[in-house]
């Protein structure tokens, strides 16, 4: 008797064994019926003991455990996708997921060894079974972990978004106190702090929003209109210098820099640049924009501590950050965020970014089309 055939003779004593375990992993707090908690054992032992029937190469075996199985008929990889699905919903987490195969696997492993004459054809038939159950291992990791990011993402969107009408109330309402002319001296200085972290937590509850909706497919909104690089970088500049006193920041601009752009877009993305070059760099900051004939090219230079050249590849990811240089004291705010919404901004122009550090300084190189037909 081969081994799928065995799996397809002893279902009902496997299925006991995967539910008795099942039952083990289960949270205190779980109440599942045994027939909730079989699930789909039954479906995935059938596929598996399918999957060992068929014919299989030496290239096919070597691309299944590279994780290149194709697609069969059997719906192998659908039936991975339900079991993480409904274990998720039930409220197991990866590692029982994860154990409950294990346990499958030495479950049948040791009636098979009771019942069988163990052989050469034996060997690869436990080869062949091994194979199948890592497959439907990954495909209900994989599972698992995209559902469980969505779901995560959802959860960030929405309580992004419930929070911009509040800061945008407490920002609004700070505008409105720095109008009084009866305020003392240090209720204005007070109010004006409140406004800068006003202005700092909807900047960051911004770059959540923007984050998730990246996250979840949608692709960056803009609004195309005729602008100025010119001018964008000298506002860029001043808002920088206003929340940074201290920065010493210096725009150089040539060439025509007219063009098509969303404008708060391209703001954003340099006061994201500037910020970060003050906050980790030293000495003055130097912003310049070059108009080419068919794109403009933005630059953010700033000397200090080189970004380590392990960072580089993925300085641009989300929730990500540089190291502190050997030195750096200061403890790096935000979320690390800042960056990928730069790059975000730059692609949804149809433009690119790029870094570049060494001990001379770091630079930031945006290029953007002038126009959409550029693109």
């Amino acid at each position: 008797m081969t081994l799928s055939d065995f799996i397809e003779a002893n279902l009902s004593g496997l299925i006991d064994d995967w539910t008795k375990y099942a039952r083990e992993l289960s949270a205190e707090n779980i109440h599942l019926t045994d027939t909730q908690l079989r699930n789909s054992a039954r479906e995935m032992l059938l596929s598996v003991a399918a999957d060992m029937r068929e014919t299989q190469t030496g290239a096919e075996q070597k691309a299944k455990s590279l994780g290149q199985r194709p697609r069969s008929g059997t719906g192998f990889d659908r039936v991975a996708q339900r079991h993480a699905d409904d274990r998720l919903e039930h409220g197991f987490g990866i590692n029982a997921i994860v154990a409950e195969y294990r346990a499958l696997r030495a479950s049948v492993l040791r009636r098979w060894e009771l019942a069988a004459e163990l052989d050469a054809g034996a060997f690869q038939e436990m080869v062949r079974f091994n194979e199948a159950i890592d497959q439907m291992v990954a495909g209900s990791v994989q599972q698992y972990s995209q559902r469980t990011e969505r779901i995560r993402d959802l959860f960030a969107g929405v309580l992004a978004h419930d929070m911009r009408s509040p800061a945008a109330a407490i920002l609004n309402g700070t505008e409105l106190l720095l109008l009084d002319e009866h305020l003392s001296n240090v209720s204005v200085r007070a109010v004006a702090n409140l406004q800068r972290s006003s202005m700092r937590l909807k900047q960051m509850i911004d770059d959540l929003f923007m984050f998730t909706r990246a996250r979840l497919g949608d692709a960056l909104p803009i609004e195309l209109t005729q602008q100025n690089m010119g001018r964008i970088c000298e506002g860029a500049a001043d808002e920088v210098r206003a929340a940074c006193p201290d920065a010493q920041i210096d725009v150089h601009l040539e060439g025509e820099l007219a063009g098509v752009w969303d404008g708060a877009r391209m703001n954003q993305l340099l006061v994201n640049l500037l910020t970060n070059a003050v906050r980790h760099g030293s000495g003055p900051v130097t912003v310049k924009g070059a108009g080419g004939e068919e794109n403009v090219t933005l630059a953010v230079c700033n000397a200090g501590s080189p970004i380590p050249p392990n960072a580089l590849p993925t300085l641009f990811d989300p929730l990500t950050r540089a190291g502190p240089s050997p030195g750096q004291r200061r403890a790096a705010s935000g979320m690390g965020l800042g960056l990928y919404i730069c790059r975000c901004i730059a692609r949804a122009h149809g433009g690119t970014i790029d870094a570049e550090s060494d001990e001379r300084g770091t630079i930031f190189t945006v290029q953007v089309p002038r126009s959409p037909s550029a693109q």
